[in-house]
């Protein structure tokens, strides 16, 4: 398809586009209406690759010549760097931003029956540290991931970038209810391993073979941490070795050296 010229950022064919730092305004409009934005040519070809449908792209106009692998049937929309500008609200200095069609979310059995370990995210709402998180996932071998009712959205642009597209990577759903859930997966065969400073916490690389074997990985928020509810119900606290009378680790960082551990070969 031809590239479309949009001159004004009223343009009611770039709605999907607008105002895109504003996070209220987002959440009010992306889920309901079943999209999301990728920023980044890398970004938007793996979510491509992973089956998402493209509904529009929007790119500087110095750029609508170099792009590849856009599917011929989608609305590509140029516009100068002020228009951009004035559409997102941002300088959209990756030339390319794409709209696309939200899948439905898998069961929470139908995760289960496919994974042997998982991570499990209670209220984890910060953008960068979900989109970290996932890609440390998808690098370390983390099979999916589950998210309590008050985490953020994995498909909310600034997730997906820090993910560098890896969030399409990784089967993943979101609750209805907490911690209900938490049940629903231990009965699956997982064993919850609860990440918190707590005394009473076992160091990460002394966790028994039988502990490793399905392990579901239980993160909480920066700062609180997990909820008494959530550690009520696992079954083992677990803990990273500290020095310097550090007391923890950014969640994604935490997350990311407890993927590694629980996933090497102990043999190697």
């Amino acid at each position: 398809m031809p590239a479309i010229a949009i001159t004004s950022p009223d343009d009611p064919r770039i709605g999907d586009f607008r105002a895109l730092t504003d996070l209220e305004l987002r959440t009010r409009w992306e889920p309901p209406n079943g999209l999301f934005i990728a920023e980044g040519e890398l970004v938007i070809h793996r979510a491509l690759r992973a089956g998402y449908q493209m509904r529009s792209a929007l790119v500087d106009e110095k750029r609508a010549g170099q792009l590849t692998g856009l599917p011929e049937s989608v609305p590509l929309y140029t516009a100068a760097p002020p228009v951009l500008e004035s559409i997102t609200g941002f300088h959209v200095h990756r030339g390319i931003l794409a709209s696309f069609h939200r899948r439905p979310l898998p069961t929470l059995d139908r995760l289960l029956a496919g994974a042997r370990n998982l991570a499990v995210l209670e209220g984890l709402n910060t953008h960068t540290n979900l989109g970290a998180l996932f890609r440390s996932a998808a690098a370390l071998g983390i099979d999916a991931i589950v998210l309590s009712p008050n985490c953020a959205d994995p498909l909310y642009r600034r997730a997906v970038r820090v993910s560098m597209g890896e969030v399409f990577a990784i089967p993943y759903t979101k609750t209805d209810t907490w911690p209900e859930p938490l049940d629903a997966i231990r009965d699956a065969g997982f064993t919850l391993l609860a990440m918190t400073p707590a005394p009473d916490s076992v160091a990460l690389h002394r966790l028994t073979p039988e502990q490793r074997r399905r392990p579901a990985l239980l993160l909480g928020a920066e700062g609180p941490g997990l909820t008494p509810e959530a550690l009520k119900a696992s079954d083992v606290r677990v803990a990273i070795p500290m020095h310097n009378n550090v007391d923890s680790l950014n969640v994604a960082t935490a997350a990311a050296i407890t993927f590694y551990e629980l996933t090497r070969d102990p043999a190697s």
